[in-house]
């Protein structure tokens, strides 16, 4: 199988294709300047020359909070460019994944959310997404809709390398303790996305690390899992750190379509927690 992966030198994109190349996969990775899915034509020539089995489109606007001022770039990317490449997976027979995200939820239940939830976005970047699902599953048949959450890695900017970086600066660090979620460790999503695109369970997946936290407990497990305890970790609530961006209180997810296509469940959040730390040189 020849795949070929959007976004390949952003967080997620960068474990996908060296899971991809360990599993003897044909793996062809691009970088915006490689192919910019925003420009149509550009897509088309370039899809057509390299004609991939299977797309994964990691590839992303993810500046949450700036979208807010700039909707137009976060649906340009988010929902012109998923469009783009999902008109020519439906025209040439090509299997799509599209990652999603849990900010498709407004964050209101208090119980995890499923893939057959209602959606209701609360933020321009959640929009711009949810956009993306509706022109993926509408214009090809041969797709995957897979949403995730928290998600940190060895490559770029995430919470996990952000809280390390201030421990070694500070002594006293203040974390929202009023939103919850499951962190997702990028090895363990990129290693799902490979199972699923051998396959033909196509349809929507909630695909995150098993069990939940706060951004406050994820931070103490984060500095215990370091050997960093003296750094004292306070709770705050979201009104005292606001952002312009509002962020879902609550976007839990259960694992519906993982459990019932027969995948494997993604490891507990805080064992790849663990396992992330005891690998980072950062």
């Amino acid at each position: 199988m020849k795949v070929l992966v959007t976004g390949a030198n952003g967080q997620l994109g960068t474990d996908v294709v060296r899971l991809l190349h360990e599993r003897g996969l044909e793996t062809i990775g691009l970088t915006r300047n490689e192919m910019d899915i925003t420009d149509e034509h550009h897509c088309t020539s370039v899809i057509n020359n390299l004609m991939p089995d299977a797309i994964i489109h990691c590839a992303a606007y993810t500046a949450v909070d700036a979208a807010e001022e700039d909707m137009i770039s976060a649906f340009r990317v988010n929902t012109d460019g998923t469009r783009n490449l999902a008109v020519l997976c439906g025209a040439l027979n090509i299997k799509f994944c599209y990652i999603s995200t849990d900010y498709v939820f407004d964050g209101t239940s208090r119980v995890p959310y499923t893939e057959y939830d209602n959606t209701s976005p609360i933020t321009v970047y959640g929009k711009s997404k949810l956009a993306g699902e509706l022109l993926t599953h509408s214009l090809c048949s041969r797709y995957y809709i897979v949403r995730t959450s928290w998600v940190y890695g060895s490559n770029g900017n995430n919470f996990v390398k952000t809280m390390l970086k201030l421990g070694n600066e500070k002594k006293e660090i203040n974390v929202v303790s009023d939103q919850c979620g499951s962190p997702t460790y990028t090895r363990d999503l990129a290693k799902f996305l490979g199972d699923l695109i051998l396959t033909e369970r196509y349809g929507i997946y909630h695909a995150s690390n098993q069990g939940h936290c706060s951004w406050y407990e994820f931070a103490q497990a984060i500095f215990i899992e370091a050997g960093k305890q003296d750094i004292q970790v306070n709770p705050c609530t979201t009104q005292e750190y606001p952002r312009p961006a509002p962020r879902p209180a609550y976007s839990v997810m259960r694992h519906i379509a993982i459990e019932t296509n027969g995948f494997q469940l993604l490891p507990d959040w805080r064992n790849s927690l663990k396992e992330f730390i005891k690998c980072y040189n950062g």
